[in-house]
């Protein structure tokens, strides 16, 4: 293992409050109120225009007018709307100082997330930042994926990448391209969908991730 991509929401940051708020303001924009913000935390992890359909049959052209209320909001207030989870500033600048190639692979714009990273001082560690695209040709975790592969070139095979992740979509996304997936259970997934979507082990902190991976490479 000598590249360790991590997703963004829900395995490096917490970010429910900021996801949750923008949602319930696109969907506000439509009449919809929705005042329980638990219930839209099933937009954490997918691309957003899919869920919109799905969970409120709205059609895709009213999905995209909902994605682009819902940055509205988060442009302005909802992207640090967030917080680091506990060790992850520590996991990641001993990886880097270890001699791992780290990346960043989120379904989240990439504009987004490299916002994110600077603002937490954290942009510094990581050697490719993969996302989203504001126009929404690239969106799911396996086309962000592809896309980083892609930018990492010869450096590294797939075979020698391993994503860190909390959701199905990790898991399926990594599967799909052919890259390992760690799972973690304290994000917005579970144990168990994320072990039956392909995950190789699931861990319950960033420091059981970072062993687990320094234990990997002895072998």
């Amino acid at each position: 293992m000598k590249v360790v991509i991590f997703d963004l929401d829900g395995t490096m940051i917490d970010s429910e409050e900021g996801i949750t708020k923008c949602v319930q303001y696109a969907l506000d924009a439509y009449g919809v109120r929705e005042p329980d913000l638990k219930k839209l935390r099933c937009f954490i992890g997918p691309p957003l225009e899919p869920v919109f359909m799905e969970r409120y049959g709205m059609t895709e052209a009213e999905a995209w007018q909902s994605v682009l209320k819902y940055r509205e909001r988060f442009d302005e207030k909802g992207i640090f709307e967030c917080r680091l989870y506990e060790g992850v500033r520590e996991a990641v600048a001993r990886l880097r100082e270890k001699g791992y190639v780290l990346a960043l692979a989120s379904s989240k714009p990439e504009t987004a997330c490299r916002r994110i990273l600077a603002h937490f001082g954290l942009d510094v560690f990581f050697d490719e930042i993969a996302g989203a695209t504001l126009d929404g040709s690239v969106s799911t975790k396996q086309e962000v994926l592809d896309e980083l592969s892609g930018r990492l070139g010869e450096r590294t095979a797939r075979a020698e990448m391993c994503l860190i992740g909390d959701t199905k979509y990790d898991a399926e996304g990594a599967k799909a391209v052919g890259i390992r997936c760690i799972g973690v259970s304290y994000g917005f997934g579970t144990a168990e969908e994320l072990l039956a979507a392909g995950a190789e082990t699931v861990c319950s902190s960033i420091a059981e991730v970072e062993k687990y991976i320094e234990e990997d490479n002895q072998f």
